[in-house]
């Protein structure tokens, strides 16, 4: 199985996700992921969607996993459409934003690929909490599911790649561990069946704890093969 890379970038400014942009469609991979918690204006997204041949998805970290929706959502949920209008091909929400399921629906009139997520910044999660979280997410009506926790131990990955080769063949599943001892996770989940996996653009760019860099990543499944 070859294994899906989605590269995350973090720009700062719309000429620096321009450059970004420019630097990562030389690699050649499946996706880019842009971030836009910083792009708060809606201008250039166009310009950004229809840089290059390579898929894209527009994204927005929220730090909100608890169920509260707020104003802040609704914000997040405004520029998420404006991205999918822009032609990104896959916009992220949050599993708990406000009226998730009229969004996803938004979207999906759009010709836009919705992938609900949840992230946990702090633990892992029990193979039965996994499979809660999952179940609410299927029943938004998105595309691409996708679940991220956080590891404190070596064995939390064990429990993430059992999931994910349970659950992978029937939906398109994102799931991995976040945090340093996470990494065993980020690079097997798609050899287990999940979608994709993340990397970051080069060293120093990474956009979340325990990223490994495109050229890590491709090394070690060199390896592998």
């Amino acid at each position: 199985m070859k294994a899906k890379i989605c590269v995350s970038l973090l720009p700062k400014t719309f000429l620096e996700a321009n450059n970004l942009l420019e630097e990562t469609e030389d690699l050649h991979l499946d996706l880019i992921e842009v971030r836009l918690d910083f792009l708060q204006s809606k201008t250039h997204l166009k310009k950004l969607a229809d840089h290059g041949n390579t898929p894209k998805i527009a994204s927005i970290l929220s730090n909100n996993s608890k169920g509260e929706a707020n104003i802040t959502g609704l914000k997040q949920q405004k520029l998420l459409l404006e991205a999918a209008k822009s032609g990104f091909e896959y916009v992220d929400v949050g599993l708990y934003s406000p009226n998730l399921k009229n969004f996803v629906n938004e979207l999906k009139n759009l010709n836009c690929k919705p992938i609900v997520s949840f992230h946990d910044f702090y633990t892992s999660l029990s193979l039965s909490d996994l499979e809660s979280i999952l179940e609410k997410e299927i029943s938004s009506g998105a595309e691409v599911f996708k679940i991220v926790t956080t590891a404190n131990k070596i064995a939390d990955n064990l429990i993430i790649l059992n999931f994910i080769s349970r659950k992978s063949t029937k939906i398109n599943l994102v799931c991995f561990c976040m945090g340093e001892l996470g990494k065993i996770s980020r690079l097997l989940s798609p050899l287990y069946g999940s979608y994709f996996t993340f990397a970051s653009l080069k060293k120093g760019f990474e956009t979340a704890n325990g990223q490994l860099s495109v050229q890590e990543m491709k090394s070690i499944y060199k390896i592998l093969e």
